[in-house]
């Protein structure tokens, strides 16, 4: 893989790892209180381990195929997989299986779909409700509006464990503007839990946009380019 070499991705990830914790100071956080998620896809099986070896432990894949074989190749319970990606109803029971977590439920067919075919043997499945929170017909999600009794509806659910809610928001550069994007998601979930939903997550942020994601409320931030490079095609 052109670029490719582990110290090159352990550099990269130890420079997120210091704007997170930079970023979380700035808004009064502690770091701590931010985990990094790697995202992975289209990344190779090498790239995936060296990132491990530099101590990443979150991984979050789009496409359940080659999720799937990353797994088996880095090993069992070496690492926490998250589904960010588009969910059909056909990939429900291997993601059920799979995963730890879930980022990207948007219908209640879905998460019914989740949680009965969630192992007895595994702890319930973590789950965040993808909002839909920007008028782009290209991305997926629940309308803000839609939101409440799609969580009520979850949070109901016995092999799911409703977290929270990510979002992906349109592409803004000024951090102003991408800060409030985040702080709309971050409202809708305050709202939530002032309505006796236990909800600690929110899963916003990526490369480009992760600071001001931090400073509204953000706990898990997905990251793709800045640690591993440009994804290749």
């Amino acid at each position: 893989m052109t670029g490719f070499s582990e110290s090159s991705i352990a550099t990269r990830l130890e420079a997120v790892h210091e704007r997170i914790a930079r970023a979380a100071t700035a808004a009064g956080r502690a770091p701590a209180e931010v985990r990094l998620i790697g995202v992975s896809k289209r990344q190779s099986l090498e790239a995936v381990r060296a990132a491990r070896a530099a101590g990443l432990e979150d991984f979050g894949e789009n496409f359940l195929q080659e999720a799937l074989a990353k797994m088996d190749g880095l090993g069992p319970a070496t690492a926490r997989w998250h589904f960010i990606g588009a969910l059909q109803s056909n990939k429900t029971a291997a993601v059920a299986e799979r995963f730890d977590w879930v980022h990207s439920v948007d219908r209640l067919k879905l998460a019914q779909r989740l949680s009965r075919q969630r192992p007895e043997s595994l702890a319930p499945l973590n789950v965040c409700i993808q909002v839909h929170i920007g008028d782009e017909a290209s991305k997926s999600g629940v309308s803000p509006a839609a939101t409440a009794e799609l969580a009520h509806g979850i949070a109901a659910l016995p092999r799911l464990r409703l977290r929270g809610l990510m979002a992906v928001p349109p592409p803004e550069h000024d951090p102003a503007r991408q800060r409030a994007w985040f702080r709309q998601l971050a409202e809708l979930q305050a709202g939530l839990c002032a309505a006796g939903l236990a909800l600690d997550t929110l899963s916003m942020g990526m490369s480009g946009d992760l600071e001001a994601a931090i400073a509204e409320g953000a706990t898990l931030v997905r990251v793709g380019t800045a640690i591993f490079g440009p994804r290749p095609t």
